[in-house]
């Protein structure tokens, strides 16, 4: 008597599991998430105090980023702060720059 298998047939029901897991993962991801901090006028003024200082001493900075949910932090050289488009320029590695809105920064931290 031979053994009848359905082959592939069988595992197919279980085709969905791997986008379950993605939902399950987006779904933790979701719960994970925080507000934004409000900042007041004058934590505003100590950031912009500590960036210039930052500036003039050529000084590493510890800058705290909010976005979409989550804090990370970038740790580099101010090179350039512009007033029109609103963004700070952070030396990461020499040579090697990133952008960052004003208003994404809720921490400044002068390392040294």
């Amino acid at each position: 008597m031979a053994i009848r298998d359905r082959g592939k047939l069988k595992w197919q029901p279980a085709s969905f599991m791997p986008l379950g897991f993605e939902m399950t993962r987006a779904m933790f991801k979701d719960q994970e998430r925080q507000p934004k901090p409000l900042l007041d006028e004058y934590e505003r003024e100590e950031f912009d105090q500590r960036i210039s200082y930052a500036m003039e001493s050529n000084s590493p900075v510890k800058l705290s980023i909010w976005d979409d949910g989550f804090t990370y932090e970038i740790t580099g050289r101010i090179h350039y702060v512009d007033p029109i488009t609103k963004q700070l320029r952070i030396e990461v590695k020499p040579g090697e720059f990133e952008r960052i809105a004003f208003e994404d920064v809720v921490g400044v931290c002068v390392i040294g």
